[in-house]
């Protein structure tokens, strides 16, 4: 049986609450101790979250030909190629080594896409954002909140007692998923299975516009290659930056390609937008591929690189076109906090973000 018509988007789908600009400061201030605490511990400023990463990646974006009407939509509307920069991360908020286990992430900033921007959204990227794993740990950015503030305590704190968690969250990890239970909380305190970034599906988690419908977006590994590294462990154990040293090795022997893919939505009750907690049933509403993402082999850490995309740049769900508008409570909240983040590295390290374009070659 086909899959049921896509919604169309309307501005009803969302359901904004009376309390998120208040829980959007509380965010903010924990987001804040956060930056304020690794900043004086490193003597520079780094991201709020996903703040180590483990590889930056330079490649190109192309965009399938003869997409259905209701897949060529917004940056996908037409063929075409595009330079892309990925950023391959881990979600703390503080750069540990690598034995603590955490959700992998990957950012994607796709360069000279034309199109109505956002609102703010300086330059003419689109970024993507997104994590090893299909949903998101809380309902709503108020019990986020919660999550958050915990963690922002820990900052800088028991390092040694964080690898002792992160191991035995790892067993309970695998005990769970033995049974075919899956639990994002677990694996964001530490129980994530340390694999290898570069064998992993991302998932945006959160849906989002996607022109005249709404989809979630996914990037998956094709090449042969890439697909023999899935589910790959790293040994981390006597190692702080094992993985940023595993992916360098491979990179430089081999060739990745990804697919972006979409997943429209089908039906708003089963494939809600204001509940990321909620999988959407690849059944009811399948992934598609839109393009292809193609990364030459290179030298994954090479310092000029680094620099400019880790240091000169940030990534966020609300830099691109209206036509991929964030819904929902959970992205409506990152919009401000992804520019309280930004907007502290550039003060303190003194280094202004920009937004890099291909034909000015940036």
């Amino acid at each position: 049986m086909s899959p049921a018509a896509p919604i169309r988007y309307t501005a009803a789908v969302e359901d904004i609450q009376a309390d998120e600009a208040e829980t959007i400061q509380g965010l903010n201030n924990a987001f804040d101790t956060i930056l304020e605490t690794t900043a004086k511990d490193y003597g520079h400023a780094v991201r709020s979250v996903h703040a180590k990463a483990h590889a930056i990646l330079e490649g190109k974006l192309v965009v399938a030909e003869n997409l259905p009407p209701e897949l060529a939509q917004g940056l996908f509307a037409r063929s075409g190629e595009h330079k892309v920069y990925m950023r391959v991360s881990t979600n703390a908020g503080d750069v540990l080594p690598d034995a603590i286990s955490l959700p992998r992430g990957l950012a994607l900033k796709v360069l000279d896409v034309e199109g109505e921007r956002l609102p703010g959204a300086a330059g003419t990227t689109q970024d993507f954002i997104m994590v090893n794993g299909p949903v998101f740990q809380t309902r709503t950015a108020d019990k986020f909140l919660g999550n958050l503030k915990m963690l922002a305590k820990t900052t800088d704190k028991m390092e040694g007692t964080k690898k002792v968690m992160s191991s035995v969250l790892r067993g309970v990890n695998t005990a769970l998923s033995a049974v075919g239970i899956e639990s994002p909380k677990v694996q964001s305190l530490g129980g994530a299975p340390n694999v290898d970034p570069l064998g992993e599906t991302y998932y945006s988690v959160t849906p989002f516009r996607y022109g005249d419908y709404i989809a979630k977006f996914s990037v998956a590994p094709v090449s042969p290659d890439l697909l023999a590294l899935k589910d790959t462990i790293i040994d981390a154990s006597d190692r702080p930056d094992a993985i940023r040293e595993t992916v360098q090795s491979e990179m430089q022997r081999i060739d990745g390609v990804w697919e972006l893919r979409v997943q429209l939505c089908r039906d708003l009750e089963k494939q809600p937008v204001e509940d990321p907690t909620v999988p959407w049933d690849e059944e009811d509403a399948p992934f598609q591929k839109v393009a292809t993402i193609t990364v030459p082999r290179q030298d994954s850490w090479a310092a000029d690189r680094v620099q400019a995309v880790d240091e000169q740049m940030h990534f966020s769900i609300w830099t691109g076109l209206a036509a991929h508008q964030p819904l929902g409570n959970i992205n409506r909240a990152r919009r401000d906090t992804y520019k309280h983040s930004a907007d502290f590295r550039a003060q303190f390290n003194g280094c202004p973000m920009h937004e890099p374009s291909a034909r000015s070659g940036g």
